[in-house]
């Protein structure tokens, strides 16, 4: 099965540390043990006969099935299966795992439908990505990105010396490839990645051509160090039901004078370059339209979690508490009108690639951070001192207490046990390590939301909206010259 191979083949001599500690066999370690479990069900999914068809596609000329972020849409049903295909995983996982490899998985499937137009900008990179794209799909190997630069004095940039440093950069070249040194962060889902896309986030000046590039990093270089933050993951399962299967882990990574063979060397040392390849509206479009069909499961649950809340307290017949949840719904609804409006108003590229609307992915990822912290909020009103009564843990209903506690916890809808497995369940998204987590994460993951906002109307075509204003003045005035007044 494709979840055994998944996990087997993380054996490769990678170089993942944890607390100070050199990780040696991920799949029976504490810290990755439940999400291995979770992603490699997921994996198993592209096995199963009832259930491939959901979440892969048939490899053209072959009985192979691959998954279908890497499926090039160049019809409405190629688009809308991408769609379902992202929706079943993130369903499996409540929407708590972000980066289940279809997100970076994209971004190379991207590239590749616009090959011939990249090919223009930089010679060959359309039989890299060819290359690169046919072994990612057919080998079935999870990605992720690493594209943000260390947070070191966010003040400089790379004139600085100190920053330019640090930042990952090209030391060297070789007949064999270029040598980098430096840092990348926040790779999730590093420790069991196969690969890392890297490129910048910042925006590059031609004077830096040393950090000028866009890279595919194997995990097992040599030199290559995955350094993870602290675990969150839990092994009670009953106490931390989330913890226990979705800690999907962030890594800082270290280029410790890692040799990136040319092959993997997508750009390199043409600032302008590397910023038009970041800009590719079909890569960004694709693999955008992923993160808010993931992100409609996680407000679907969340708020899933909140009504069960509701009523097992029995406050659901309460106007506030009824005004609270109708504000999940809308949040729900939202996202999804903007998935469906990116998908149905999607435009054919100059290759043919049906490119979901970028417009209305941008709005839907702006927005979310917003939407996901406040139903963390509602969720904690609701909730209120009931996070703070619960026991601490289930087994409380098996001691000598037991028939005190199934009095003095029962709920107005649920037993005393059920109530408190469900506030379990909701502490670990309001107030365990991992929920912390995720709040943060929806805030930030898709850069600063001030400038996120800011690209938006810098982007527009504001002309559209200011010419009828600037017309209707022209003609009152003309109006009025007419009457005299």
């Amino acid at each position: 099965m494709r979840g055994e191979r998944f996990i087997k083949s993380l054996n490769d001599g990678r170089t993942v540390w944890l607390g100070g500690n050199k990780v040696t066999h991920l799949d029976t370690h504490p810290a990755f043990r439940g999400t291995l479990l979770t992603i490699r069900n997921l994996f198993d999914t592209l096995d199963d006969p009832q259930l491939r068809d959901q979440v892969g596609y048939r490899i053209k000329g072959r009985e192979a099935y691959a998954h279908s972020s890497f499926l090039v849409p160049y019809t409405p049903e190629q688009l809308a299966k991408r769609s379902q295909s992202f929706a079943f995983w993130s369903k499996q996982c409540n929407g708590m795992m972000s980066r289940l490899s279809d997100y970076a998985r994209s971004f190379i499937t991207g590239w590749y439908a616009a090959r011939h137009e990249l090919d223009r900008l930089e010679p060959g990179f359309a039989h890299k990505i060819t290359a690169y794209y046919e072994t990612a799909r057919d080998n079935d190997l999870f990605l992720t990105t690493a594209i943000i630069d260390p947070q070191i004095d966010r003040s400089s940039g790379l004139d600085d010396n100190r920053i330019a440093s640090r930042f990952l950069h090209v030391v060297k070249e070789t007949s064999e490839g270029i040598v980098v040194r430096g840092a990348k962060m926040i790779a999730t889902g590093a420790p069991y990645t196969h690969d890392f896309v890297i490129f910048s986030f910042l925006k590059l000046e031609q004077a830096n051509r040393k950090h000028a590039h866009v890279l595919i990093v194997p995990a097992n270089s040599a030199g290559l160090h995955i350094v993870c933050r602290q675990s969150y993951a839990s092994d009670k399962a009953h106490d931390y039901p989330l913890s226990a299967r979705y800690d999907e882990m962030d890594a800082v990574l270290f280029f410790d004078d890692v040799l990136i063979p040319w092959e993997r060397v997508l750009m390199f040392g043409d600032a302008d370059k590397v910023m038009a390849l970041r800009a590719n509206k079909t890569a960004n479009a694709l693999a955008f339209h992923q993160n808010v069909v993931r992100y409609v499961a996680k407000l679907e649950f969340i708020t899933g979690v909140t009504f069960a809340v509701a009523e097992a307290i029995g406050v659901g017949g309460f106007l506030h508490i009824q005004e609270k949840l109708g504000e999940l719904l809308t949040q729900i609804d939202t996202i999804k009108a903007l998935v469906i409006a990116s998908e149905t108003q999607a435009q054919y590229d100059e290759h043919g690639v049906l490119v979901p609307e970028l417009s209305y992915i941008n709005t839907a990822r702006n927005i979310g951070t917003k939407f996901y912290p406040r139903a963390v909020e509602i969720l904690q009103q609701i909730g209120g001192g009931g996070f703070v009564q619960v026991p601490a843990s289930i087994e409380d209903f098996y001691g000598t207490i037991s028939e005190l506690m199934s009095e003095y916890f029962e709920g107005a809808a649920v037993s005393a046990e059920k109530k408190v497995q469900l506030f379990k369940l909701a502490w670990d998204l309001v107030g365990s390590p991992l929920g912390s987590r995720h709040e943060l994460y929806e805030r930030f993951y898709a850069g600063d939301p001030v400038r996120g906002f800011a690209n938006q109307y810098l982007t527009h075509d504001k002309e559209s909206l200011t010419a009828p204003i600037w017309k209707l003045i022209k003609e009152s005035a003309k109006r009025g010259a007419v009457n005299g007044s």
